[in-house]
């Protein structure tokens, strides 16, 4: 009350127009209860006016201040948190680097999943050249089905071998073969071809040698 007292004037003599604050940082009464400020974010100075944002759980720490002298807006318990791009998250906080990933700091540490589909789209009848690209707007890409003249005119400048793009290999394992013995087909779904599309892949393997088949008649002298 004697800090108030010294510091609060009354009435209130706010500017008309209120502070504009940086991103992350809400506007709140001061300690006096009288004009808007931007409210201190983690790690800046702090004191009886300049109040810490309460709704990101942060109170004024003087416990390393002088006396006389300010504290720091830290949160109010000493459990864990998580730094992402130089950002601090409470543990059990979840949030969203990008639009494509969700991560959840639990720890100290943090773990992310995916939020765009990781799907395979195979070529069929009415769809023989699925393609993935960026739509405008959207965070995540989408598959859309290539006429056959853009396509052939898409592929004619990656003649050579080697593409003018760089392709991130991508491809599922090998199928178990289709034969117990015998020469028989494995399949993949890989694009490690010149044109750098996914296609179905298939190769020949043998697990074991069939048994010889019993002679059905014994042989004729």
């Amino acid at each position: 009350s004697q800090v108030c007292a010294q510091l609060c004037r009354r009435p209130c003599y706010c500017p008309w127009v209120p502070p504009r604050c940086p991103r992350g940082s809400p506007l709140v009464l001061d300690g006096c209860g009288c004009c808007k400020i931007c409210a201190r974010r983690l790690g800046e100075p702090c004191d009886f006016l300049h109040v810490c944002d309460q709704s990101q759980g942060l109170v004024c720490d003087y416990s390393s201040a002088s006396a006389g002298t300010g504290g720091t807006c830290n949160f109010e318990d000493d459990e864990e948190g998580c730094e992402v791009n130089g950002r601090l998250y409470r543990d059990g906080e979840v949030f969203q680097p990008s639009c494509k990933i969700q991560c959840h700091c639990l720890d100290g540490g943090f773990n992310c999943i995916p939020l765009c589909q990781e799907d395979v789209r195979l070529p069929t009848s009415d769809c023989p050249y699925p393609r993935r690209v960026e739509m405008p707007g959207k965070c995540c890409p989408e598959w859309i089905c290539e006429a056959k003249d853009q396509h052939l005119l898409r592929d004619a400048g990656a003649v050579s071998p080697l593409l003018r793009y760089p392709c991130q290999e991508w491809g599922t394992e090998w199928s178990a073969c289709s034969a117990t013995c015998g020469l028989g087909l494995a399949t993949r779904v890989s694009n490690q071809n010149r044109y750098c599309r996914l296609e179905t892949q298939r190769r020949l393997c043998m697990v074991r040698p069939c048994p010889a088949l019993p002679a059905a008649f014994p042989a004729v002298s």
